[in-house]
Formats: C-alpha cells, sequence, structure tokens
C-alpha cells in the first residue's frame, strides 16, 4: 500500500497515512484534531537500483526489431541512385600554390 501525505485544512497540521489506492482524500480524518478537511499533496518519492542493470525482454525485443529492419533497408537501393564522386582536384605548376595555367601561353 502507498503512503500519502496530507494537509489538514482544519488545523494546518501535515501528516502522512498508509492507505490502499481506492481510499478518497475526503475521508481521511486528521489525527491531530480528527477533523475530515483533509487535501492529499503531491510528494517526491525516492527509488533505488540494486545491482546492475540487465535488459528485459521488452528491450531485446526492440533491438532485435532495430536490427531487422536495418538488414532490410541495407538491402533496399539508394533512393536517388549512385552518387557521382567529384573528380580529384588537379593542380598546376609546381605546386606551391600558384595560379599560372599551363598552356600555350608565353611571355611578351
Amino acid at each position: 500500500m502507498p503512503l500519502y501525505e496530507y494537509r489538514c485544512e482544519g488545523c494546518g497540521q501535515q501528516f502522512e497515512v498508509v492507505q490502499p489506492v481506492s481510499a478518497k482524500a475526503e475521508e481521511t480524518s486528521c489525527p491531530h484534531c480528527q477533523a475530515q478537511k483533509a487535501t492529499r499533496l503531491m510528494s517526491a518519492f525516492a527509488s533505488k537500483i540494486v545491482g546492475d542493470h540487465k535488459p528485459g525482454f521488452a528491450e531485446m525485443k526492440a533491438y532485435s526489431m532495430l536490427d531487422e529492419r536495418m538488414d532490410k533497408f541495407r538491402k533496399l537501393p539508394p533512393i536517388a541512385g549512385k552518387r557521382n564522386c567529384p573528380p580529384p582536384a588537379v593542380t598546376y605548376g609546381d605546386g606551391s600554390g600558384s595560379t599560372e595555367s599551363k598552356g600555350g601561353e608565353g611571355k611578351s
């Protein structure tokens, strides 16, 4: 059974009660003033993971489905056909980065 936190509207005190999930907040009585004016509060909780994480069935099933889907995608042809690789860069001259072009041009 869960532990609920309440605040009494009559006396303003906060208290905790272990109750079944089906219990109504309006029917909970304050242990300090016995009034039935309690409102349930939202509270934080702490959890502790003990041991190593072991993947459950759902995770293993998800990974196997992903592997199957990726295998199917690998077998499909490319959407736009093969990509053409750009031709390698051609350098002229001595490779020092100068931009003079080779050809029949001479100096005058």
